[in-house]
Order: structure tokens, then C-alpha cells, then sequence
């Protein structure tokens, strides 16, 4: 057997393995079975909070919309925004309902989601896409009091998203 003819082979398992390992490493709460990566994406923001009545009729921070850019080697390619929402330049669009969560690495990191496709536009990239895994935070969480109702603060945060479909 040459090494042209190993290499293909070792490439071929080696990517086999990959999506392999990557899903054992995931919390049952957000992993996916059956399913495969379309576009995996860095993301760069902020969580947007609002100061509101908590039911206890207290003042709160309460969760309103994501805002942040998504990258791919570096190159900005789309946003993420309310909805949630996940927008690439190509013009295809997701919407998801989270289905599952995991605590984040620490206090301070929102929590690791998985969420399916609720609804899609435009023609491109995201079309395929049935699941919606948000792994990987840093940051995000807003603590602390709030005094005034209507005020806005955010948390700055990052995290990986991982865009999958059937089959």
C-alpha cells in the first residue's frame, strides 16, 4: 500500500471520528443523534437585558435579545438577534425555540442550548437546517440589581453555534 493511498484513508477516518467524539462530549440535554453539521460559527456579542417588575412585583433584569456577529475563520458571515435569530450574508435566515439546556462552564456564562428550526428564509446555507446548538459560552449572564423599569444593560458574551440538519 503507497502513502498516497493511506492518506485519503487516514483523512476519511479522521473526519469520521471527529463529529463522533465532538457529540459524546456534549451534555445529553443539548446533543443531537441522527443529525449532521452544515455550518459551525464563532459568535461575538452581547445578551441585551431590560430592567422589569419580577412576578414578586421586585425590579429585575430580565433576558430580552441577543446581538452579535458571526464568524467563520475570522470573516464576518452573519448576525444573531432577537428570535433567536441566526441571518447569514448568503440571505438564509433560521428561527429556533430552545428544546434543551446545559449550565455554562461557569456562573458568570449563559447556558449551552439546543434548539430546533421553528421556521427559515431565503435560499442558501441555513435551508437544511433542523437543529440549532449554542456550546461553548463565555460571559453573557447579567447580575446585580436593577433601579429604574425600562433601563437596558448588556453582558458582553461569546459562544459557538453549531448548525445541523437530518441525515
Amino acid at each position: 500500500m503507497s502513502i498516497k493511498s493511506v492518506v485519503p484513508c487516514l483523512l476519511l477516518l479522521t473526519a469520521m471520528a471527529g463529529p463522533a467524539v465532538a457529540a459524546e462530549a456534549l451534555p445529553e440535554a443539548i446533543a443531537v443523534a441522527g443529525e449532521s453539521v452544515v455550518l459551525s460559527v464563532h459568535a461575538e456579542g452581547a445578551q441585551v437585558y431590560e430592567c422589569k417588575a419580577a412576578a414578586d412585583g421586585k425590579l429585575a433584569w430580565a433576558f430580552r435579545e441577543p446581538i452579535a456577529t458571526l464568524l467563520s475563520e475570522g470573516k464576518t458571515i452573519g448576525r444573531h438577534y432577537a428570535g433567536p435569530s441566526w441571518e447569514l450574508a448568503d440571505g438564509s435566515a433560521v428561527v429556533g425555540k430552545a428544546v434543551g439546556n446545559s449550565p455554562g462552564a461557569t456562573p458568570a456564562d449563559i447556558p449551552w442550548l439546543k434548539l430546533e428550526v421553528a421556521s427559515r428564509r431565503g435560499n442558501g446555507t441555513l435551508t437544511p437546517v433542523t437543529t440549532v446548538q449554542r456550546i461553548n459560552t463565555h460571559g453573557g449572564k447579567l447580575e446585580g440589581s436593577c433601579d429604574k423599569a425600562g433601563e437596558f444593560k448588556s453582558a458582553p458574551y461569546s459562544a459557538d453555534y453549531i448548525f445541523l440538519k437530518k441525515g
